[in-house]
């Protein structure tokens, strides 16, 4: 299988030009059920099968769970710095930095997997609650200085939930663990 549609198994993210409620209703339906699917897609893989990469020179399974959390927790506070200030700069990290710290590498995955269930369930009420003005408050994005919308950000950590989903469900495949 080709690197790319390793890395990208779902496809990157292409935002509709126009988003429409069925769109974010859709899209808060798949942040609503992710924790759980995630959840069972990896309850049952062992400490050999975690400390695998999805791809060659990819995180571990591990890694990715504990990324998805933080990643799904700074948008969390993304969303939240959009709906309170006037097109707040956001501040980006460096995740694969992250990703190389100890924890990663080391925490139990329930403590990831338990964090992101809380997280979206305040991240699903907070955004069930929005009206569409709101969805249209942005915050601005450093790398390139890109506006973001609360509705294209509502896209893009949908997507991001199925795209990291896809890569542990596909390793899983093709290892046979499924």
């Amino acid at each position: 299988m080709e690197l790319e549609k390793l890395r990208y198994p779902i496809g990157k993210f292409d935002c509709p030009s126009n988003i429409t409620h069925e769109k974010l209703e859709a899209w808060i339906s798949i942040l609503e059920h992710f924790p759980a699917r995630l959840s069972n897609l990896v309850r049952a893989l062992s400490e050999e099968q975690l400390s695998t990469p999805y791809r060659p020179e990819g995180w571990t399974v591990k890694q990715v769970i504990h990324h998805v959390y933080d990643s799904h927790h700074n948008s969390y506070s993304r969303f939240r710095w959009a709906l309170t200030e006037n097109t707040p700069l956001i501040k980006a990290y460096d995740e694969k930095r992250w990703a190389e710290q100890f924890d990663y590498k080391q925490a139990p995955i329930s403590l990831s997997l338990d964090a992101l269930t809380a997280l979206h369930a305040k991240l699903v009420f907070l955004l069930k609650g929005l009206s569409y003005v709101e969805f249209q408050k942005e915050f601005i994005h450093p790398d390139g200085n890109r506006h973001i919308s609360l509705a294209e950000a509502t896209g893009i950590y949908a997507w991001h939930s199925n795209h990291h989903y896809a890569h542990i469900e596909n390793l899983l495949l093709r290892e046979g663990w499924k």
